[in-house]
């Protein structure tokens, strides 16, 4: 009996044994595997990321290439293309941070910056751009405050011209619609160009900016601050004015405008750009004097003033004292080769009254002149 018992516990013992064996090899079999397939996975791994370096490198000589077509004859240094990939790489950096930077630089004690849009037919050499830039040479106290403008760009050949002659150029990213060429007024492209610039100047404001937009074909030929009105969110200038800075009834004007940042002036911004959609064939201007009266305006309290054509003034009402104009607009102006030559009349009058020694009793424009002609 105890033979058997004996010749059983060790055939019990050699089961477990070799079960233990058959358990060990999976397992080293199963280690062997999974080792195998990290080690597959590793090496795709390394030929992906190897590929879209590859694809990285070929991406960036082709922009290399291409920049180098497109511009022969400038040289790609650092602050080149670290410009280059700012203004068209929002991925990289994004535009509202680029702006806000922007607006930094040139903004006053105030806070307060000067806006302009630019797109390439007025950045033309010796077109509208140029003018603008002269007569804030020319004007008096005007120089000081170039450091303050900050010219935004509708298309790339804008920007590239405003970065030869200014410091603080932004380029605007636009889409389906090109801003390059020169548009006609009230056309759906001018209408587009209007409100995308509402669109930024609210921008402009939520980030705390007090502005002057001023259109770039206005000539600044005095220092404007001091005619501003101390009390007013939202000050604009006039085809027509009535002699009375809070009528409705002036004949307002887009092209020149004073905003100061707050809760007021950000909701009247706010319901002018979103009244588009009652109007949407009418551009900012139009849509302005639908609202102007909209019992929405009374409720958010925001204050508007309209400025004398005498100091802010233009084509349509020229100044009657050039001893006290501040900015002469080329409105009422259609095309841009009449616009062009009646702002050089209004230079040329500037620079001889400024070369008198006296003051001027009657004032005599030689513009507009072209710009009546039909």
């Amino acid at each position: 009996t105890l033979g058997c018992y004996y010749k059983k516990q060790q055939k019990t013992k050699k089961k477990k044994n070799n079960s233990n064996k058959n358990m060990n090899s999976s397992s080293s079999s199963s280690s062997s595997s999974r080792r195998k397939f990290l080690d597959t996975g590793f090496a795709i791994g390394q030929k992906e990321i190897i590929r879209i370096l590859i694809l990285f490198l070929v991406l960036t000589a082709s922009c290399l290439f291409l920049y180098k077509t497109a511009y022969p004859l400038q040289q790609l240094s650092f602050n080149n293309l670290t410009s280059l990939l700012a203004s068209s790489s929002p991925e990289t950096i994004k535009p509202d941070i680029a702006l806000r930077k922007i607006l930094e630089n040139a903004s006053n004690e105030n806070n307060t910056v000067i806006i302009t849009t630019l797109n390439q037919a007025w950045a033309e050499p010796k077109s509208i751009f140029d003018l603008f830039l002269e007569s804030f040479r020319l004007g008096q106290g005007t120089q000081k405050l170039l450091k303050h403008v900050v010219v935004v760009c509708l298309d790339p050949k804008a920007f590239e011209r405003c970065t030869q002659l200014h410091s603080n150029c932004y380029y605007l990213k636009t889409t389906n619609t090109d801003f390059s060429g020169d548009k006609a007024y009230n056309t759906p492209d001018y209408v587009n160009m209007m409100w995308r610039r509402i669109e930024l100047l609210i921008q402009v404001l939520e980030m705390g900016f007090n502005f002057i937009f001023t259109d770039t074909d206005v000539m600044w030929l005095r220092d404007p601050f001091p005619r501003l009105y101390p009390d007013g969110d939202f000050q604009m200038a006039c085809d027509k004015y009535f002699g009375n800075p809070t009528s409705f009834d002036n004949w307002a004007n887009g092209g020149f405008v004073y905003v100061r940042s707050n809760n007021r002036s950000i909701e009247f911004y706010k319901f002018w750009y979103k009244s588009r959609q009652n109007y949407s064939w009418l551009h900012d201007q139009d849509v302005f004097n639908r609202i102007k009266n909209d019992p929405f305006i009374s409720k958010i309290g925001v204050k508007i003033r309209f400025f004398d054509t005498v100091y802010i003034c233009g084509f349509c009402e020229p100044s009657k004292d050039i001893n006290l104009v501040c900015t002469m607009h080329g409105n009422c102006c259609l095309g841009l080769e009449k616009k062009i030559h009646d702002l050089n009349l209004i230079l040329d009058d500037w620079r001889k009254y400024m070369s008198l020694s006296k003051h001027v009793q009657n004032t005599t424009w030689s513009a507009p002149l072209r710009c009546l002609e039909k």
